[in-house]
C-alpha cells in the first residue's frame, strides 16, 4: 500500500499485480472518514475461484487507520477483474454506487448473456450518481463527471485535487484504454478526456491500471498538467481525428481481455456472484462465438 498526501485528505493505493489494477481508498484526514474506489475481488480462472486477498488488504488498512468507510465506489462495470464492492460493503457498511448509467449497460449484457431474470435497474447498487451529481466523503467535497467511452456509463470521481479516471485515460506513455467494447466509442472517449484535461493542472489523475509499459516500475498516478504534455495519445497538439484513428487501429489488434466474459456478467450484478442451482453450485456463462473467431 502506497500513501499520497493531498491537503486534507490521504490517498491509498493498492496495486493487483494479476490484474495490473489499482484500488485506492481516500481518507478524509479531518473525521477519519473514508470511500473505497474499485476494490478488486480474486478471481482463478482455471480453478474457478474467488477469492478476497485484495479486499481483505483493504480491510486491513481501513482497520489500522481505524477509518469508518462511508462509500465503496465503482467507476464502471469492470471487464477485467471481479468488483469486490458488496463484500466490503457488508464488512465495513459503506454504501455502494456507481454511475447512473450503468443501468444502459446492465441492459445490454443482459442480452448477450442472456439473462431475462436479471433486474436491469441499477438496484444492485445503493446509489446511481448522475453527471455532475455532488457528494460528501466525511468533510471532502466529491463530484462525478460522467466519462463515457471505453464505457458507456464510465465516471470519474474527483475529491479535491484528485481524480480517479481508472480506464479513461493511463499514465501518459501508456495513453488511454480501449473503446471497442460493447457501448464503447472512441470519438465519446475523447470528449471525456479532454473534460478531464479541463480541470487544474495540479489535479492529480489516479488510473485504474499500470502494467509497467518497458520493465519500469508500475506508477498508478499523474497530473493533468503531465497527462496534457507527455500521453501518447492525447497530449497537446493531438486532435480528435488522430486520437480516434489511432485508437481504433490499436483496438482493432487487441484480444478480448482474459476475464471480461467472466467478470461482466459479475459485475452487472453489482458484484455478486450468479445465485447458486438446484446442486448447490453457481455457475458462470460464456457466450460462444459472439466475440469474433477462436485465437489462432
Amino acid at each position: 500500500m502506497i500513501e499520497y498526501n493531498h491537503k486534507g485528505m490521504t490517498i491509498a493505493s493498492l496495486h493487483d499485480e494479476r490484474t495490473g489494477s489499482f484500488q485506492y481508498v481516500v481518507v478524509d484526514e479531518a473525521t477519519k472518514v473514508a470511500a473505497i474506489i474499485d476494490p478488486v475481488l480474486d478471481f482463478d480462472p482455471r480453478a474457478g475461484a474467488t477469492a478476497t486477498d485484495n479486499a481483505d488488504l483493504i480491510l486491513e488498512y481501513v482497520r489500522a487507520k481505524r477509518l469508518t468507510v462511508e462509500w465503496v465506489l465503482d467507476t464502471h462495470s469492470h471487464a477485467d477483474h471481479f468488483s469486490a464492492a458488496p463484500y466490503l460493503a457488508e464488512k465495513t457498511g459503506g454504501k455502494t454506487a456507481i454511475g447512473a448509467k450503468v443501468i444502459e449497460v446492465q441492459k445490454l449484457w443482459q442480452d448477450i448473456y442472456c439473462l431475462p431474470d436479471l433486474p436491469v435497474d441499477g438496484s444492485q447498487w445503493d446509489r446511481l450518481f448522475a453527471d455532475g451529481e455532488q457528494f460528501r466523503i466525511g468533510s471532502l467535497d466529491a463530484h462525478v463527471m460522467l466519462s463515457p467511452g471505453h464505457t458507456l456509463a464510465s465516471i470519474t470521481y474527483v475529491v479535491g485535487d484528485a481524480s480517479f479516471v481508472h480506464d479513461t485515460l493511463m499514465v501518459p506513455d501508456s495513453g488511454t484504454s480501449r473503446a471497442d467494447f460493447p457501448g464503447g466509442d472512441a470519438h465519446a472517449l475523447w470528449r471525456s478526456i479532454r473534460a478531464i484535461l479541463d480541470l487544474s493542472p495540479e489535479t492529480a489523475t489516479y488510473v485504474g491500471h499500470d502494467y509497467g509499459k518497458d520493465g519500469r516500475e508500475v506508477v498508478g498516478r499523474s497530473t493533468v498538467a503531465d497527462q496534457r504534455r507527455d500521453n501518447i495519445h492525447v497530449r497537446d497538439g493531438i486532435d480528435e481525428a488522430e486520437f480516434v484513428a489511432t485508437r481504433e487501429k490499436r483496438d482493432a489488434s487487441l484480444p478480448l481481455p482474459d476475464l471480461m466474459l467472466a467478470a461482466l456478467q459479475v459485475n452487472i450484478r453489482g458484484g455478486r456472484l450468479p445465485d447458486a442451482e438446484a446442486c448447490g453450485t453457481a455457475f458462470l456463462k460464456v457466450p460462444l462465438n459472439r466475440f469474433g473467431p477462436a485465437a489462432e
